[in-house]
């Protein structure tokens, strides 16, 4: 029987997974260039695992045990459990719905323990769409790393979202380096430091004389210029040696 009622539950996932396999041996698919068909399976395949994401939500929904109360840490136990309420979650596959018990008590919030079985985070994006927030941060801007994370998942996340979701991924980063035991610097230890300066964006009016500035995109850029200061020295070897 519960075999039966788990089949049921992914009929809709079965469902669009035969929706795929009939647009791969359909005319439409046959005529597609592999970049199309690279394409348009990215669309069909990612709503396919959003779907069955889903089914499984809905799965667990079902499953879930009702219990005789929940206390917060509040200290309120909260006897009255009411079916129905769902929140969103936006994932790398698409948004799902998640639906849960709420245990109540007049005059308290309610809680949702199926949230903290599932790790839920308190925002409306997944930790998945945070790792990638925090990762595509770390190569650019935000709007750049929101217009990856559209490319890579087909979500859009907005850049306000992208920085707020970057800064969440870095809030234990100060108790991970506490917990650590380094150990002490020695007085022979080197600290170095390197930087890497190459496309600075330089108002024309602030470049230093002889640096070559670029066009087509509404930035001037320092791009191979001469560093002032240096002249070229001769040597008898007939090679030249630069000083600053």
């Amino acid at each position: 029987m519960t075999g039966t009622a788990d089949s049921q539950a992914f009929a809709r996932g079965r469902a669009q997974f035969d929706d795929v396999v009939g647009f791969l041996g359909g005319e439409a698919a046959a005529g597609l260039t592999h970049a199309e068909l690279e394409a348009a399976l990215g669309v069909k395949g990612r709503e396919l695992l959003r779907q069955l994401h889903q089914d499984h939500m809905d799965l667990r929904a079902e499953r879930e045990v009702r219990l005789p109360e929940v206390v917060g840490a509040d200290g309120a136990a909260r006897r009255y459990a009411e079916a129905g309420h769902r929140r969103p979650l936006a994932t790398v596959f698409g948004e799902v719905s998640i639906e849960r018990l709420a245990y109540r008590r007049k005059g308290e919030t309610n809680l949702h323990p199926a949230d903290a079985a599932l790790n839920l985070p308190a925002e409306r994006h997944s930790h998945g769409l945070r790792r990638l927030a925090a990762i595509e941060s770390s190569r650019g801007s935000f709007e750049e790393a929101a217009g990856a994370i559209e490319r890579a998942t087909g979500t859009r996340v907005g850049k306000r979202q992208v920085e707020e979701l970057a800064a969440r991924s870095a809030a234990d980063v100060d108790d991970f380096y506490e917990a650590v035991e380094r150990a002490g610097a020695q007085d022979s230890d080197v600290l170095v430091l390197s930087a890497d300066g190459k496309g600075i964006v330089m108002r024309p009016r602030l470049a230093a004389p002889g640096h070559r500035t670029g066009g087509g995109d509404g930035h001037d850029e320092a791009r191979g210029a001469p560093v002032q200061g240096r002249e070229a020295q001769p040597q008898a070897h007939g090679h030249r040696r630069r000083r600053l």
